[in-house]
């Protein structure tokens, strides 16, 4: 189990870690610990987010680290996705075409597009996040990864080959399944009673946007993919940021 949790961080965080192989043994239950990497980021923002608070940092300036704080933590992975899965879905091509430009190492204008919409969404959200949105914020990064992981060992996937697939075939689906159920309840319930109304719109938020996830994936991709699974996790959170903000503004 700790060659797993250690293999998740290696793999989804540029969070350094002891050398851990990659094989079947320690891939089992590495989406188990998926959403762990969202509490690591959850934590670092509630704190870097206090002191520089409390230091008298701007809040501009506050927002801006805050915003490119998951990107540091985790190296950029989703956001890769995010924007190749944004130049695909732009092709208007078939399945197959799509599928060929995720696998494409070039980037599109699409894709800097979406990326720089993205970031400017997510900033002014956290321009406009107080204290209350920042801590309701933190857990859904938990949220969002504990639906991804659900998401890989339910959906299927449109190619049997990449980092994805690789990921699924080594895993014990069954018990992934239910450590990343349990962890979404939990999660829900935290933020459900410890945030109120804000906290479920979160959790309701996220679920459209898991849906939707998997509706245009089997629509346009025949599936998912590493990428679609990136883009779907940013997505989820850009939209469940927005949710917070806006509703804690009207507490």
């Amino acid at each position: 189990m700790i060659n797993s949790f250690l293999l998740a961080l290696s793999m989804f965080s540029k969070i350094p870690t002891p050398k851990t192989d990659f094989d079947r043994v320690n891939m089992k239950y590495v989406l188990c610990f998926f959403p762990s990497v969202g509490l690591i980021i959850g934590f670092l923002q509630c704190l870097v987010y206090t002191i520089m608070r409390n230091a008298g940092f701007g809040n501009i300036f506050i927002s801006a680290v805050i915003t490119v704080l998951p990107i540091l933590v985790t190296g950029g992975i989703h956001m890769d996705g995010f924007m190749d899965t944004s130049d695909a879905r732009h092709s208007y091509a078939n399945a197959e075409k799509k599928l060929k430009i995720l696998s494409d190492p070039h980037i599109g204008a699409f894709s800097v597009i979406s990326a720089a919409v993205y970031f400017v969404i997510y900033f002014g959200a956290m321009c406009q996040a107080g204290p209350e949105a920042v801590f309701i914020t933190a857990k859904c990064f938990i949220l969002s990864r504990a639906l991804s992981g659900l998401g890989a060992v339910t959906f299927k996937c449109a190619k049997s080959s990449g980092l994805l697939f690789s990921f699924v075939s080594g895993a014990d689906a069954e018990f992934s399944k239910n450590v990343l159920m349990g962890v979404f309840a939990f999660v829900c319930l935290w933020l459900s009673l410890r945030d109120g109304f804000a906290g479920v719109a979160c959790v309701v938020s996220a679920l459209i946007v898991f849906w939707y996830y998997k509706y245009f994936s089997y629509k346009e991709f025949g599936g998912i993919t590493g990428d679609l699974a990136g883009y779907f996790l940013q997505l989820c959170e850009l939209v469940m940021v927005v949710v917070a903000v806006v509703l804690s503004n009207f507490n």
